[in-house]
This record gives structure tokens, sequence and C-alpha cells, in this order.
């Protein structure tokens, strides 16, 4: 049986929406958005804010979701659900906190973002320009 997991992203741009927070993963040499996946008994809203500081450095808040994604990734036999977050920048320093897992943080170009990550299927730059959210909402322990 294939072991479900939940991954969550934070779509961070600068201040004039032309640019996107990426960092680039020491074990595929791949860019993509500050994320990771969801501990157990972590919400999805601090798992996106707990991954961003881990990658990147910085304190960011999260809104709505952006984007769900979901693949089957048959090399490590696992169901991923995958979350990307609107998100912006609270604080922090930009750094490179854990150069065991990341290689390089940028400030990447919208157009050549979309083509290093070609899994929204609108693509990212209608997604920024959108500049809208589904609502996430945490209600706690019930």
């Amino acid at each position: 049986m294939m072991k479900r997991i939940d991954v969550v992203y934070s779509l961070i741009t600068d201040s004039t929406k032309s640019k996107i927070l990426m960092v680039k993963n020491k074990d595929n040499g791949c860019w993509t958005l500050p994320g990771g996946a969801v501990e157990a008994n972590e919400t999805l809203e601090i798992a996106a804010i707990r991954e961003a500081k881990e990658e990147t450095g910085l304190d960011v808040a999260v809104y709505g979701i952006v984007a769900v994604n979901e693949a089957f990734i048959q090399r490590v036999n696992e169901h991923a659900l995958l979350f990307t977050f609107r998100a912006e920048i609270i604080g922090g320093q930009e750094e490179v906190v854990r150069p065991e897992e990341i290689m390089e943080i940028d400030w990447i170009d919208l157009k050549k973002a979309e083509d290093l990550m070609p899994y929204y299927k609108e693509g990212l730059s209608e997604i920024v320009k959108r500049d809208i959210e589904i609502t996430y909402f945490n209600e706690g322990r019930v």
C-alpha cells in the first residue's frame, strides 16, 4: 500500500510580483518553492511556516491556498498531496540555514520560475496575477 504524505509550499513574491523566492535542493539539484513534508500532529499552516524558516531563515505569514497538486511517487511508494500557500515575509534574515538540504536561495524571475516548476496547471504567472486564494481555516482539535 502507498504511504500518504502531505507536503506544503510557500509562494512568496517580491513587491513587484515579478520574482518568486525559490530554493535549490541539494538532493536533486532542482529549484522549488520553500516547503516540505507535514510532520505528525502539525497543521498545514504550521508546517508551511516551519519549512520556510528552515529553508530560507525567513519568518512568513501564510494566507490561503493557491494550488493543490496530487502525485503518486512510484519510486518511493508515496501518494502525495501538495498544498501551495500564498505567503509573505514578516521577519528573519535570508540565509541557507540547512546547507545539508538547501544549496542556494534566490529571487527568480516569474517566467523562469514557471519553467523550473511546470507543476501548476494554469502556470505560476496566472496564480500570481490572479491574486486570490482558497480560504484555509484550521478548526483546531475538536
